[in-house]
């Protein structure tokens, strides 16, 4: 369906704030896709943050001037569906790669983060990074360390200068 002037320009300013505000951009071909298959991305999509839309490249190209993702501009050719990670740096990344695993058609072209043009096969590493949720555990695991190994190092020495004697009193009261 061709788009009038007026929609061309809501369509890059909807775009212009997605990418102002996304940490990542996946660029894929999907042609051969089939509807079932869009429809379900789409929903994937939607519960994992990820903002995902087929547009022209004239339209992406205008619409990602001005922002970090303006290096893919030279990039943006053939059809392509743009996935906007907008939560997670690799939520878009996972996405395309879980269902490229079942569809064949469905490509990586363009990678970008943080202003910088990655080549494709980098949404396996887009992928791979932990979510929100799995980094704060990450850290949190790290923080704690510390702690717990001071708490058996005091047992440790507590067991040694004989508070395993007060131990073996508890039961002989009973």
């Amino acid at each position: 369906m061709a788009l009038n002037l007026s929609q061309k320009q809501e369509v890059v300013a909807e775009l212009a704030e997605v990418a102002a505000k996304a940490h990542s951009l996946v660029a894929a071909e999907y042609a051969g896709t089939t509807v079932e298959q869009m429809t379900a991305m789409r929903k994937k999509a939607r519960e994992s943050g990820v903002f995902l839309k087929v547009v022209k490249n004239t339209l992406a190209a205008r619409a990602v001037a001005g922002t970090g993702f303006e290096v893919v501009k030279d990039a943006l050719t053939g059809p392509l569906l743009y996935a906007f990670s907008t939560e997670e740096p690799g939520a878009a990344g996972r996405l395309i790669k879980e269902f490229a695993k079942t569809n064949d058609k469905l490509k990586a072209k363009v990678v970008s983060v943080e202003g910088k043009l990655l080549p494709p096969a980098h949404v396996d590493v887009l992928a791979s990074l932990p979510t929100r949720e799995q980094a704060l555990a990450m850290l949190a695991r790290v923080l704690a360390e510390p702690a717990a190994m001071f708490a058996r190092a005091v047992k440790a020495v507590a067991d040694k200068q004989g508070g395993g004697e007060v131990a073996a009193e508890a039961p002989a009261e009973a």
